[in-house]
């Protein structure tokens, strides 16, 4: 017969359990319908999720949606105003990062501190910003210059490779800047590699794209068990990623042994190692931010490049407004520089409008809610996968009328930037403490390669063999990198005078 004391205990304990696990009083946000055990899984989109998104929002008239899938929580912020209290005001609570198990345990890429948590995240984000900061633009900045002029030239001898041209020299800078690797002229191997090996993850880090993501246990079957082609993936996909961090940092010591390396972020942190520390712990932390620089930096800046040609080519009166600011600045007498900024507010514009009319990443890596915490009269459980709908946030047609028209002259305001308007670019980066540490570098990369292009090309569209003009189709790849599919376009030089500048301009960064 139990004691009074063990009865009284018991009832307690199930008193506690009660309380813990009661649901909360407030209503979780609304979204698509759930079912037992699948929860909203064969609602969620496979493709162009971020579309989907946004619909809900006007479907359930809310800019917080829900949903579950296996039992796990989503949470999609639609809306500026959402994201701004929740990523941002309350970072401390949002900061954290749901399971990767595809791409982070599975792939390998849990290397790269955009998935990680706690001190790991804070070490290499920190020595990321120590070497990069925003204040000192001298480090990145005649690298970029360096790169764009080479760009330039090649867009003179083979212009209808200028999505390759693109890839190429955006992949080149961030190699440079972060290994200090000089790279091949074309076809350089170490910058094609990084092509396949970030397009395998652009393609596993996407929300919902593996289904052991939500259901983590499906990580232990066998490859051979029905259904597990994704195993069989990420076992040949994780020598990739391995390889893409390994082997740059590797070359790039090598050269250090030999002398012949280039001044960048890893000789300049491998030169400055603690001795008096673990020295093999601050090399992983040295190669790991290399490496997630490597990947994060390049695969953006070609997506907004790619996309601004596509604009120009859509948009000729506003490619020929562009021209005109840089014309009466430059006097075709020279290139545009990084000091040109402040008197080019049109070119800006336009830079500041590619970046919202196809930002690269519109739904960025999700974020995790580390305890419940309530919105808007909302429940939002702890441990809910928290989606920022960049996308959405960036058509909303309360910020910018007519979303889906590429106007940069939303942005101005009697000739000049107009501050009253959201700035995409405080959205086109994530929120809070993982806003993107090299958002300042990217920013400058897309606005040099714009002025440069714009003042010494014009860009037409291509015709068939008939004399017809050929449409650019405007389609995209579907992924967490959101780019251009190949487009044809004519990319001629403006004149003569601008075929000098672009040859004296590359014979003198070369030189």
């Amino acid at each position: 017969m139990l004691s009074w004391s063990v009865l009284l205990l018991c009832i307690t304990l199930i008193a506690v359990v009660y309380i813990w696990s009661k649901p909360s009083v407030l209503p979780l946000p609304p979204g698509p319908k759930k079912i037992p055990f699948l929860g909203s899984l064969l609602e969620m989109p496979r493709t162009l999720e971020w579309q989907t998104f946004a619909q809900w929002s006007k479907d359930y008239g809310s800019d917080v949606i829900h949903a579950r899938v296996a039992g796990v929580d989503i949470i999609i912020l639609n809306s500026i105003q959402a994201a701004h209290d929740l990523l941002d005001r309350r970072s401390a609570l949002y900061s954290g990062r749901p399971r990767f198990v595809m791409a982070a345990e599975l792939m390998g890429w849990g290397w790269q501190f955009s998935a990680m948590i706690g001190e790991r995240w804070r070490e290499r984000r920190r020595l990321f910003q120590q070497r990069f900061p925003s204040s000192n633009n001298a480090v990145h900045q005649p690298r970029l210059t360096e790169f764009i002029r080479v760009l330039q030239l090649q867009l003179l001898e083979s212009p209808d490779d200028f999505m390759n041209i693109v890839r190429h020299t955006f992949g080149g800078v961030i190699l440079a800047l972060a290994y200090g690797i000089k790279i091949e002229p074309t076809n350089d191997p170490l910058v094609k590699m990084a092509e396949y090996a970030i397009h395998t993850l652009t393609i596993a880090a996407v929300p919902g794209a593996f289904l052991v993501d939500v259901l983590p246990i499906l990580k232990y079957i066998p490859e051979w068990f029905p259904g597990a082609s994704f195993k069989r993936k990420a076992r040949v996909w994780r020598e990739v990623a391995l390889n893409f961090r390994d082997m740059p940092f590797a070359i790039s010591e090598q050269e250090i042994e030999q002398g012949t390396s280039q001044p960048s972020f890893t000789t300049l942190c491998l030169d400055d190692l603690d001795p008096t520390r673990d020295v093999e712990y601050q090399r992983q932390i040295i190669k790991d931010t290399a490496g997630m620089f490597f990947s994060a930096g390049s695969d953006n800046i070609v997506s907004v490049v790619q996309s601004f040609i596509l604009a120009m080519l859509c948009n000729p009166d506003i490619q020929a407004k562009a021209q005109l600011e840089l014309d009466e600045l430059l006097q075709h007498q020279r290139l545009a520089v990084y000091d040109d900024e402040p008197f080019l507010p049109y070119l800006s514009a336009v830079v500041k409008e590619v970046f919202r009319w196809q930002n690269p990443t519109p739904i960025g890596i999700p974020h995790r809610l580390d305890q419940d915490d309530t919105y808007k009269g909302f429940h939002l459980p702890a441990g809910s996968m928290i989606i920022g709908n960049q996308w959405a946030m960036l058509h909303d047609e309360n910020d910018y009328p007519e979303p889906f028209k590429f106007n940069p002259e939303r942005f101005l305001k009697n000739g000049h930037l107009d501050p009253t308007v959201k700035d995409p670019l405080s959205v086109a980066f994530g929120f809070g403490r993982r806003f993107c540490p090299g958002s300042h570098i990217a920013v400058q990369a897309v606005w040099l390669a714009a002025a440069s292009i714009l003042s010494t090309f014009n860009i037409y569209k291509a015709v068939d063999n008939e004399g017809n003009a050929i449409e650019p189709s405007l389609e995209y790849h579907s992924a967490l990198i959101y780019r251009p599919l190949p487009f044809k376009c004519n990319i001629k030089p403006r004149s003569t005078e601008a075929v000098f500048l672009v040859h004296s301009a590359f014979d003198q960064s070369s030189g």
